[in-house]
Parts: structure tokens; sequence; C-alpha cells
């Protein structure tokens, strides 16, 4: 499937050859609960005792109860600037069980790399040992502050910085920083705000432009840009400087909530604020005006742009392609890619991802592929949207082995799957009738530490309610009432319809009213998936009957009544009756 793209589309014509990609599917099958055990918590920090880790050692380490605490130094170096952390570990556990002391910096790379990995209880770990066997510092404690934070262990995090202050490390700017931050990243305005509070009150830390950018971040998206405005005023009472991060956090924030003029007026106050407009600004108001279609009022904007001597980047290109792929006008963003070529940018995979896009959806499936290799070919390796968007066409096409041989080749090509890549492969296997290769790529991505999220649980759902197993659809709506997920009314509307398929309307009534109970209301698709149940089972006067009272309480529209009449005609006679057709 060799493509070659005509020099119209490039400066130079290019040649396209897709790799041959192989995936071989394992031969085991597993069940599978789609729930992570993932929430480590960190408790007893200072009273845990070291103890050496065997699962760390390599094969070729033996004893170094002779090493000289250089030897320990220079080989925890060379594992850590290797990314091997877990023989890092085990070094730093010999060095103080000999008696030497934890190195400070060693230990604050061990726990910035545990954290990069994701592995909490390590990073932990190293944390205690620094503060049992070395002396901690602020840069340390930082660190592990840091990665509590996200890993989304924000109590931790606390516990930690009230230790500090018991050993004498008073917060610094960074570490306040870092918590606010963390705060405000997940939706915790309130309790930024207040820790603000405590910052200020602080004798000798001071917040910077940095913590109050942080927050008029957060405000704009949960207060709005007049409370935000409110933060930027307080931030120049004090005397503090914004910086072009601050300006087009706000310029941002107005665009965001519709107000373009106030947007256009802000940028041209910036010169008397002494800040020049840059490239940033300009494509934040590019984007929202061509968003809302505004080609016009674009044009004008990037003439103002050239007149300042501001030039387009990469991202001004990918907003100008993005957009003309949104308008159907692939030919004219494809010719955008070569003008952008031509003057010695290089597209990103921002770049690509829409032009890869607009190919699958008007179903040139060959010219995406070559795009997606002539990006490796040109040093621009592909990200796992990309690729999402190649597997999920190739899908909907039924090509699912071809989607697995692309699947099958990601990790290889650095660039691991996430989880709307397994749920695309999920659904396109269970539909080809794979079905225990699919529970197989399910095993598999849980066993890799990938959370299922929403879309994983209403995709397996309807797959399983599609197939008749109606109860293991129930069961796993169970499964997910008792994760992080709460079934959403699309989630209740699949467990219905597919209990209605197989006649169990009594079933059917029971979640309906279970949904209620919790607090997810039902819409018109319920009611009206209810009434076809009733309907299809045989008892059509009595789902007529249903559809009239629903209509006359507003719960379905008259379309809705009228379909289902046209569906469900009973004769006058039996309207009111409980006649059985």
């Amino acid at each position: 499937m060799t493509t070659a793209l005509c020099a119209e589309f490039f400066p130079q014509r290019l040649l396209f050859t897709p790799h041959k990609l192989r995936h071989k599917i394992p031969s085991y099958t597993s069940l599978f609960r789609c729930r992570s055990n993932g929430d480590s918590q960190i408790t007893n920090l200072d009273t845990l005792k070291v103890k050496l880790s065997t699962e760390a050692r390599s094969n070729h380490v033996s004893a170094y109860t002779d090493f000289k605490e250089a030897h320990f130094l220079k080989l925890l170096h060379r594992s850590c600037k290797a990314g091997n952390y877990d023989e890092g570990l085990y070094f730093l556990e010999c060095m103080v069980n000999l008696g030497y002391k934890a190195d400070v910096i060693l230990c604050t790379k061990l726990i910035k790399g545990f954290f990069s990995s994701k592995n909490v209880d390590k990073a932990a770990k190293a944390m205690r040992i620094l503060e049992r066997y070395g002396e901690p510092d602020i840069y340390a404690y930082n660190a592990f502050v840091s990665g509590l934070c996200k890993a989304n262990m924000i109590d931790s995090a606390n516990q930690v910085l009230s230790r500090m202050r018991k050993r004498g490390f008073a917060p610094d700017i960074v570490t306040y920083n870092i918590m606010i931050g963390s705060l405000c990243n997940r939706g915790k305005l309130s309790l930024a705000l207040k820790m603000m509070d405590d910052l200020i009150a602080e004798k000798n830390c001071q917040p910077t432009v940095i913590t109050y950018t942080i927050l008029i971040e957060a405000m704009i998206l949960e207060g709005g840009i007049g409370e935000a405005m409110k933060i930027f005023d307080e931030m120049l009472a004090r005397g503090l400087q914004p910086d072009m991060y601050t300006y087009n956090t706000i310029i941002r924030g107005m665009c965001r909530c519709g107000l373009m003029d106030e947007a256009f007026e802000f940028v041209r106050s910036l010169t008397s604020r002494g800040c020049k407009p840059d490239v940033i600004s300009y494509n934040i108001l590019l984007r929202t005006l061509l968003n809302q279609g505004r080609w016009d009022e674009g044009g004008r904007l990037m003439e103002e742009m050239f007149a300042a001597g501001c030039e387009l980047n990469v991202v001004t290109y990918s907003i100008l392609i993005s957009s003309l792929c949104r308008e159907g006008q692939l030919e004219e963003a494809i010719n955008m890619l070569k003008i952008m070529m031509d003057e010695g940018l290089s597209p990103d995979t921002y770049t690509y991802d829409p032009l890869i896009s607009a190919l699958c959806k008007e179903g040139r499936l060959d010219l995406a592929i070559a795009f997606l290799d002539y990006m490796v070919s040109s040093g621009c390796f592909p990200d796992i949207v990309n690729y999402n968007t190649i597997l999920s066409a190739l899908c909907k096409n039924g090509n699912a082995d071809e989607a697995l041989e692309v699947f099958g080749k990601l990790a290889e090509n650095g660039c691991p799957p996430d989880v709307s890549t397994y749920n695309t492969m999920v659904s396109a296997l269970w539909n080809s009738g794979d079905r225990g290769r699919a529970l197989v790529l399910v095993s598999e991505m849980i066993g890799k530490g990938i959370d299922p999220d929403e879309i994983t649980y209403n995709s397996l759902i309807s797959c399983l309610c599609r197939d008749g197993m109606v109860d293991k659809a129930v069961e796993l709506l169970g499964d997910m009432e008792s994760s992080e997920f709460i079934p959403s009314v699309v989630t209740y509307n699949i467990v219905i319809l597919g209990l209605c398929k197989v006649r169990r309307i009594s079933d059917a009534i029971r979640i309906l009213a279970e949904m209620v109970r919790k607090g997810c209301l039902p819409n018109e698709t319920t009611y009206v998936l209810l009434v076809e149940g009733v309907g299809f089972a045989g008892w059509r006067a009595e789902a007529m009957e249903l559809a009239n009272s629903l209509c006359r309480r507003n719960a379905i529209s008259n379309q809705a009544l009228t379909r289902l009449h046209r569906t469900f005609p009973v004769n006058d006679a039996y309207a009111g009756g409980s006649a059985r057709t």
C-alpha cells in the first residue's frame, strides 16, 4: 500500500512507504473487572525501618560490604543517570545499612525518578531514607511534595509540609506555588485561596507573579473573568509586574468568555503597560476568530501581526490548517502545509493531526497512513492522538486486522497505547466477533496500570448487551457504580435497551427506578426505550398508554409520541385496554 503524494501537495515529490506492522495476540484468556487498586497512601513515614530490597538487585550485583562511600555514590549516580532507579535504591540501602550518609542530591534524583515512573511507594521510601540517614533540604522536599501533588495525594503532601516545619524547614515560594497550582488543577480554588492567605501572612516568603498567574487562570475557569481581574488588580497593587504569560492568560480568559472586543482592547493596551503583544497573544485571538468562522477578521488580524513585526510560527499555521480542515477545505489545508514548510517551519504532531483526521473522515485512509509515515521519515514522530485517529478509522471501515497490526507496533514506535486506544480496539474486536481477544486487551490494559474511563465501561456494557449478555452488563454497571466513575444517563440507557431487547421489562423498570434513586435523571431517550421495550414485548396498547401519559407530563415530545404511534399502531377499540397483539 505505497502512496506517492504529488508535487502539488508538497514542495517536492515525497514517497511514503507505510510500515509493515505485525501484532501477536497472547494465547491466554482472562476474566476482568474494570477496577484499579492503584490508590496508595503514605503512612508512618518516620518509623519504618530500612530493609534491603531484593527485588531491585541485578544478577551481577554481589556483596558490597568492602566498598567505600565514594564507590557507592558513583554507582548510585550511574544508576540514576541510566534511569535504573530500582538499582539506585538498592545501592542507597546498601550505603545506609553500612553506616554511610544518604546523599541529598542523589536521593532527590531518585525521588523524581520514581515519581516520573509513577512509583509513589518507592519515592516515599527514598525520602524516608533521606530523612533518617541524611540531611534533606528544601529542594528534596519540594520534589517530594510536587510528586505527591501530581499523584493527586494532596493530603499526603500537606502531611509532608507539617513534617517539614517540625524539622525546621519553612516552605518557600516554590513549595507554595506547587501546592496552590495542584489545588487549582483539581478544582479546589477555595483551598488554594486559603493557602494564598497563609502565604501572604508569612514573614519571609511572599507571592510572586507566578503565584498570581496560577490563581488568575483558575479563577477564570471557576469564577469568570471579572473575579480573575480582581486578582490581577491585587497583584498590581502589590507592585508586581505581570509578564506576557500573565497577560496571555487574561487574553485567553476573555476569549473563552466570549469577550472578543475586550480581548482586542486589552491586547492593544499592552504597549502602554510596558509590554508588546507576542505571537502567542495573536494566536489566541486568531484561534477564537476562526473557531467562530470569522475569516475576514482573522485575515485583518494577521495583517496586524505582520505590521507589528510578529512572524507566524508553527502554532499559527497549525491553527489555520485545523480551521481549514474543519471547514472541509482539505486541499487548501494541505496547500497551507506546503507554504509553512516553504517558510522553513517544521510541522509538529498538532499540525498533522487535523489533516490525518480529515483524510480519515473522507475515507482516504491510504493517504492518511502515508502522512503518518512521512511524519516519521521527517523526524516528527506521531503521538498517540495521531495513531488513535488512524486506528479509529481503520476499525470503522472494518479493517480490525490492519488496526491490530498498527496497535501491536505502538510501544515499539515509542508511543504506548492509552485508554482511548484500548477503547477503540476493544470495541472493534468485539464488534468483529472476536470477543476473547477483546477481553484479553481489557486485561492487558488493567495489567499495565491504565485505568478504564467512562467510555471503557459504556463500550463494554454496550458490547455485552448487544450480544445478549445482559446479566454481565448489569454486573459491570454495579462495578462502575463502586468505582470513581458515576454512571451517566447514557450508561443506564444502554442497560435499559439491553434488557428491553431480551424482553426483561420488569428489570428495565427496576434499573430506571435505581437511576432515579441515585440522582441520575432520565432523559427522553430513556422513556422512549422503555416504551419501545413494552411495545416490542407484545403489549402495544399498554406501551401507547404509557407513551401518552409521558407526553402529557412533558417527559417525551410530541414528535417522539407521533413516531411511537407509527411504530405501534393500536386500534381505537383496544386503545384503553390491555389487549395483546
